[in-house]
């Protein structure tokens, strides 16, 4: 069975990531904790006063226990007061999707959702596996996922220098064929993207 991995999107009150970030960092520590840690970003473009918790599992099961745990702790994700919403997603890797490599590569990461049509998904693992390998000669991909739960949609996270290199890199891309994938056909309108930037607990910065 390959990874899964569970996307946990926080929104909180305007200025308070620093002062829960020590609870956060217990929280995802802790004894009965499962999972890897791999990102840890607050919303800086986009969707504001937002922090996503990116984490990767051996398999479903440790997946959902770390889901229960979530779901029955007095304070998850130690927010605390400060927390106004908690989203919990769950999704698995594209096929051949290595697990992820944390490390220096941003430190500006864009997170892409894309909502599917019916039957889409397959039509667009083809698509990803045909022009991927060009794709990433311009720049990075951290991981590509799909969703087990929900709207049927795709989530894939890109890691840059700066703001300016991601026009740039998407731009060359898409002028010399590289992007996007013929699948593209396979998308809805529904589409969103914003820009994170790595907190002091995010493996991925």
């Amino acid at each position: 069975m390959s990874k899964r991995y569970e996307l946990a999107t926080l929104s909180i009150q305007m200025g308070s990531a620093p002062k829960f970030l020590p609870g956060l960092e217990a929280y995802l520590a802790a004894p009965e904790a499962t999972g890897r840690l791999l990102g840890v970003w607050t919303s800086d473009i986009g969707a504001l006063n937002k922090l996503v918790v990116l984490r990767e599992f051996e398999d479903d099961a440790a997946l959902l226990h770390e889901r229960a745990r979530g779901l029955r702790a007095a304070n998850p994700f130690g927010a605390g007061e400060f927390l106004n919403r908690l989203e919990m997603e769950s999704y698995a890797p594209f096929p051949n999707m290595p697990p992820v490599e944390t490390g220096a590569f941003g430190p500006v990461y864009e997170i892409r959702t894309y909502v599917l049509k019916t039957g889409g998904l397959e039509p667009t693992f083809e698509g990803w596996a045909e022009k991927l390998p060009a794709r990433t000669k311009f720049s990075r991909l951290s991981v590509a996922l799909y969703a087990l739960d929900g709207t049927p949609r795709i989530t894939h996270v890109w890691p840059y220098a700066s703001t300016n290199e991601r026009f740039e890199k998407r731009g060359e891309s898409v002028a010399q064929g590289a992007w996007p994938p013929k699948s593209a056909v396979w998308l809805t309108p529904e589409m969103s993207s914003a820009i994170y930037l790595p907190t002091s607990l995010s493996p991925l910065r």
